[in-house]
């Protein structure tokens, strides 16, 4: 029987099913967490076809996969589940998820989801009412906020960093006050309302010259009606201050120097805002290239938010190659090439030196010379050493030992080193 009601209900009615949307449920009071024997309202907010239809059930409801013996546009529960309603031709609505708790404390976070920008409000219970002292709220573990008495906590403007799993903790008077009681941790996620913008070149705006920008995002799709307002920026100035229009009509430029801007979106109350990546547009002169509205090219490139454009200068128009002079059919190397088929460019030896490899080439015979002249002091040094130690094994020593004197006469031409005893 229930499965024929629900197959009664799938079939479309003059073809309005297929563009009806799902229904929207709603929980009353909106506490996800309730303590065991309360109960709450459900409602299924969707199409209702009118009494006089021959098909009188216009509302299914079902409590995980089980199909609940109720038409009703609204129901009172007080059992654990998740819950889900469909009108008559429509998809199934989103879940309503219910949790019963036997606990002394319990936390409280609304059913329907948080978007940026929107108030955050929690509630922590005690036991059918019972007033909560010593009230703390956490945040991932972190105490965020602390009253003296029970009062519900409230974050003004719910960012993505205030999701998370929040808990409270705080003492009962039954009869007297006892040890701090802690709550059960509840996950709460606030939804992005939009994401960052992107500027975007459109095309040349011919009538008035210059080029076309926009600004574009997208809203979630439950909050696809809010209305945002943009705002366009040359560098750090503004341009165009926030207005309804997504659109914006770049000046041409005066000097052949790259231009970078970017956009803002924002709700109209400025509880959201958000800013595009940078855009670079060329110079005076310089063709526009409209891929760049989907991919970096040089004419048009899109930055991080936080950075800041690297160069607006465009590069010169012509700059002189640079000129190699060589001798034809032959390398540096000697090797020698058939007429009319010498290389085109030359392997790296035929390169002309850095000051750097000059330098370094002329400090070379230097530095052998050096290490000649380390070498022999050395060998001096050991006969000195080993003749103090062992007088006997140098005969011709018998008067004291004199430490003889080395010079050392270098000749500029011939880099030899002649030593010089005395």
């Amino acid at each position: 029987m229930w499965a024929l009601t629900a197959l009664l209900l799938l079939v479309p009615s003059g073809g309005r099913a297929a563009t009806l949307e799902k229904p929207i449920l709603s929980l009353h009071p909106p506490w996800t967490t309730i303590f065991k024997g309360e109960r709450v309202t459900l409602r299924c907010d969707g199409y209702h076809p009118p009494l006089l239809d021959l098909r009188p059930i216009s509302t299914l409801w079902y409590l995980g996969h089980l199909l609940l013996p109720s038409h009703k546009k609204s129901i009172e529960v007080q059992t654990p589940g998740v819950y889900r309603c469909q009108t008559r031709g429509a998809p199934v609505s989103d879940p309503i998820h219910l949790s019963v708790s036997n606990d002394w404390l319990i936390l409280q976070v609304p059913y329907a989801a948080v978007f940026e920008g929107e108030p955050l409000v929690l509630r922590c219970r005690g036991w059918y009412d019972k007033v909560v002292y010593k009230l703390h709220y956490y945040h991932d573990g972190k105490a965020v906020r602390y009253f003296p008495s029970g009062a519900g906590y409230t974050v003004p403007q719910a960012r993505a960093a205030d999701s998370g799993r929040y808990q409270c903790s705080g003492t009962l008077r039954i009869p007297v006050e006892g040890a701090p009681m802690f709550s059960a941790k509840v996950a709460v996620t606030v939804q992005e309302l939009f994401p960052a913008p992107v500027l975007r070149v459109t095309g040349r705006a011919e009538a008035r010259g210059g080029v076309a920008v926009r600004c574009e995002t997208r809203l979630h799709p439950q909050k696809r009606d809010t209305p945002l307002q943009f705002a366009f920026y040359k560098y750090s100035r503004p341009v165009r201050r926030f207005d309804w229009r997504a659109e914006y009509t770049v000046p041409e430029p005066e000097v052949e120097e790259l231009e970078s801007f970017w956009c803002e979106a924002a709700t109209a109350t400025r509880s959201v805002r958000k800013r595009s990546p940078w855009l670079q547009l060329p110079g005076r002169g310089s063709p526009l290239d409209l891929a760049s509205t989907t991919a970096p090219v040089p004419q048009a490139t899109a930055l991080a938010p936080g950075n800041q454009p690297l160069s607006f200068r465009k590069p010169p128009g012509s700059r002189s190659a640079l000129s190699v002079t060589s001798v034809p059919n032959t390398t540096s190397s000697g090797l020698q090439f058939p007429a009319g088929r010498a290389p085109t460019a030359g392997p790296p030896a035929c390169a002309p030196p850095t000051p750097l490899e000059q330098s370094a080439g002329d400090l070379k015979p230097d530095v052998d010379l050096l290490l000649q002249e380390m070498q022999l002091l050395k060998g001096l040094l050991s006969r000195v050493v080993l003749e103090l130690k062992e007088p006997q094994a140098f005969p011709e020593h018998r008067e004291p030992l004199e430490t003889p004197t080395s010079h050392f006469a270098v000749s500029p031409g011939t880099r030899e080193t002649t030593i010089v005893e005395s």
